[in-house]
């Protein structure tokens, strides 16, 4: 692929600009969690669980990586709290996901957010994606979030 073409094909959302620029502040949150539903929440752990929907398929109609690591970021997130932090979740320093296998439209799926250590700057979070069906682990994921220090004013 030539330069120029590479330049188009990059570019190519720019046709769709004033349409992108019209979208309101945070609109991907609904967009990714609004098929998520909370099944179980405990100290450091959180489980939800959802149904694929064709809004979060890449262009082989499997859940795209983006939305994976998007879910990642989200319900990761939420194990920070649930192990007892106080504050705010903080920022991400790292995602990183596994992709093992393909999840496709109207599939169930089961996400597991586990906090591996939540300190005083810093939080570690392991999160694993199965589905619903047979229990295989299609994606693994971890985040790992810096967590603003409180003021001592």
């Amino acid at each position: 692929m030539e330069l120029e073409s590479v330049k188009r094909y990059l570019e190519k959302g720019g046709e769709t600009a004033s349409t992108v620029n019209e979208l309101p502040l945070r609109f991907m949150e609904p967009i990714i969690m609004g098929s998520l539903r909370v099944d179980l929440i405990e100290p450091g752990r959180v489980i939800c669980s959802m149904k694929i929907p064709p809004r979060l398929l890449n262009s082989g109609n499997s859940l795209h990586g983006g939305a994976t690591a998007a879910l990642v970021d989200v319900v990761g997130s939420a194990a920070i709290p649930a192990s007892g932090h106080p504050g705010l979740t903080g920022v991400s320093v790292e995602i990183n996901v596994s992709y093992l296998d393909a999840a496709y439209a109207d599939e169930e799926i089961e996400i597991e957010a586990r906090a591996l250590r939540v300190g005083k700057v810093l939080a570690v979070i392991s999160v694993e994606f199965r589905k619903k069906k047979t229990g295989k682990v299609f994606a693994q994921g971890r985040h790992t979030k810096y967590l603003p220090v409180a003021s001592r004013l």
